[in-house]
């Protein structure tokens, strides 16, 4: 069997999992907070059939050996946290971190979650939840009779209630932060838990420790750039045309030597 076949098979698997990838892309374009995936590929093993730099008789040595590849895999999907365009709303729920960091959250079970999108709502009870229902951590509470919400720069929420003159404070949005943010585990809903690989998470102030701060009245928009996509999406279709050409190609030149020896 020609090895070519099966090098443009891995060739069109890995050409697969990147249209894949840019669909996905695509398909978050409008999603409050969502970061973009990208794909990294890299070479099969080769069969070094002549090593480079052996020799080639006295006092000579080959400058190039032989070494056939035998593919592409994909290695993994990465996450690229670059901060995407705020967006201005006039919900005072709506914050937006501008910066590093990201909003933790209390689940159901206990663990903790954590996310990009500050679109937060009022429960039942008056505590601040996620567009999901999930209780922000530190669990805050808005008052009945608060008439405006106001949050600061650095996290603080205020509470203007009606005969008072000065603003209430009520609590203390933190941001996390993460040594590796690329390796935290996606999970859908615009949620990631923390892995092996990210690091501990770091609960901070906003605006310390590198962070970033908040903007309220505001939304992070997803970083997905559909121009990128398109070309992206372009490119990988034309890889595997390329990659199916060399399978027809192959089978074409068995075919010829079946048909003549």
């Amino acid at each position: 069997m020609n090895p070519a076949l099966w090098v443009s098979q891995t060739g069109l698997t890995a050409q697969d999992r990147q249209l894949n990838t840019i669909a996905n892309n695509l398909a978050n374009v409008n999603t409050v907070g969502f970061k973009k995936d990208r794909v990294v590929f890299e070479d099969l093993f080769y069969q070094v059939q002549r090593q480079p730099g052996s020799s080639n008789g006295e006092n000579s040595d080959l400058p190039a050996g032989m070494q056939l590849g035998s593919g592409v895999r994909v290695v993994g999907t990465q996450k690229v946290f670059t901060t995407g365009a705020i967006e201005t709303t006039t919900n005072p729920m709506d914050v937006a971190i501008t910066g590093h960091g990201f909003f933790k959250l209390t689940m159901p079970d206990g663990t903790s979650a954590f996310t990009r999108n500050g679109q937060f709502h009022v429960n039942a009870d008056g505590s601040l939840v996620s567009a999901g229902g999930f209780l922000l951590d530190p669990e805050i509470t808005i008052p009945n009779n608060a008439t405006t919400v106001t949050i600061g720069n650095d996290g603080t929420v205020s509470v203007s209630i009606q005969g008072q003159t000065q603003p209430e404070e009520v609590g203390q949005i933190t941001v996390t932060n993460f040594v590796n943010p690329a390796g935290l585990t996606a999970s859908g809903m615009n949620l990631y838990r923390e892995s092996p690989a990210s690091g501990e998470a770091v609960d901070t102030i906003p605006g310390e420790d590198g962070t970033g701060t908040l903007k309220q009245f505001a939304q992070e928009k997803s970083n997905v750039n559909m121009v990128e996509e398109m070309v992206a999406m372009i490119t990988a279709q034309r890889g595997y045309e390329m990659n199916s050409k060399v399978i027809s190609a192959t089978d074409e030149m068995m075919q010829y030597v079946n048909q003549t020896l």
